[in-house]
């Protein structure tokens, strides 16, 4: 696989059906390693092992409704509260991270109300906080580590 713009990590990988697999320490379960699941993956460490976010606060790709459809989103980040801190949209690393992208991001986060967005394709991250007073995403370096 495409080597990406994160530290290196160790990831559980096997062969199986004609197809190779990598494990998800948040689901508890082999996926089939796709290029997008690539780039999942490696957040995922980046925001345990960089971020030392806590595994119980993190929940991957799960259905949530929006404007009575159903959304799937990649990452959320919750604080202790239940409240969201953070949501991440995962691209393959061949897809450009355009307006578009943030434009999906934002119309889920209409439904999740997170404080920080995440955009990445592996190769580029973008971070913001919402700023809900004034209506906007204020673009940041990096986010934050999560307060306890």
């Amino acid at each position: 696989m495409l080597k990406l713009n994160f530290p290196d990590y160790s990831f559980r990988i096997k062969n199986s059906e004609n197809k190779r697999w990598i494990f998800d320490v948040i689901r508890k379960k082999f996926l089939v390693l796709t290029p997008e699941e690539w780039v999942r993956q490696h957040t995922l460490q980046f925001l345990l092992q960089q971020k030392q976010y806590s595994p119980a606060l993190i929940n991957v790709e799960k259905l949530f409704k929006l404007h009575n459809t159903s959304k799937r989103y990649d990452i959320v980040v919750f604080r202790n509260d239940g409240s969201i801190f953070l949501i991440v949209e995962c691209k393959a690393p061949s897809v450009s991270i355009t307006q578009e992208t943030f434009d999906q991001i934002a119309r889920y986060n209409l439904a999740v109300e997170a404080q920080y967005l995440m955009v990445t394709n592996g190769l580029e991250h973008f971070f913001c906080r919402m700023d809900y007073e004034n209506e906007r995403y204020v673009f940041l370096e990096d986010i934050p580590i999560l307060n306890k």
